[in-house]
């Protein structure tokens, strides 16, 4: 098992949660209006995206996002006994990115989050940004794969925006995001909510991508 990719997932979803909360908490220091705040957030989140998986996809394949390291997995391009070590990696790696945008920014390391994100509404809106995100991807990699960088920033910056949710899409982030009360957070009673649906969209991702996808015959 390669050391080095395991070290480029908990990096890389370390890099992100710290460019999600921390520009959460930021934007909610410097503002006090929501939209700001949200646009703040969501542009330095599109960021932090493309610098990260520019950098270390060559290492690791840069999911930092146990959906996308199972998608991978059931398609079988990545192997099972990476994948059960990755997942751990990229939810250790998160939970350390969002304690240390508290040390960051002055504020106790250790709390929970009382921002209510549940619903119907949300739930759908996490299904259709899994969902998504892994359309972005695996077309990405079809038609121009030195593009999927750019074109997973591009879609989670458009999606924070277009999802009542803001678009998690990711159990790793959402599991990290229950450890925050700022502006970034989800109490912790609506994770498992979360990442049923986010399971939801990775179901319908691996039904539909691989005939949408399919080389034309």
């Amino acid at each position: 098992m390669s050391t080095q990719k395991l070290a480029s997932e908990f990096i890389g979803t370390a890099l992100l949660l710290i460019g999600v909360v921390g520009s959460g908490i930021m934007a909610q220091t410097l503002t006090d209006d929501t939209a700001l705040a949200l646009l703040a957030n969501a542009i330095a989140t599109g960021c932090t995206l493309y610098v990260i998986i520019t950098i270390l996809g060559p290492i690791s394949g840069a999911h930092f996002n146990p959906v996308v390291t199972l998608a991978f997995a059931l398609r079988g391009e990545h192997p099972w006994s990476l994948t059960a070590a990755y997942i751990p990696v990229q939810i250790i790696g998160g939970i350390l990115g969002v304690w240390l945008c508290h040390v960051m920014f002055d504020l106790d390391i250790l709390q929970f989050s009382t921002t209510s994100r549940t619903g119907n509404a949300q739930w759908a809106s996490e299904i259709f940004a899994t969902f998504g995100l892994l359309f972005v991807i695996f077309g990405g990699l079809r038609s121009n794969a030195a593009a999927v960088p750019t074109l997973v920033a591009l879609y989670i910056t458009g999606a924070y925006w277009f999802t009542s949710s803001t678009s998690f899409a990711n159990p790793a982030v959402t599991i990290s995001r229950a450890f925050s009360d700022t502006f970034a957070g989800i109490n912790p009673a609506h994770v498992s909510g979360f990442i049923a649906a986010q399971l939801v969209g990775l179901a319908v991702a691996l039904v539909v991508l691989p005939r949408l996808f399919a080389p034309e015959k």
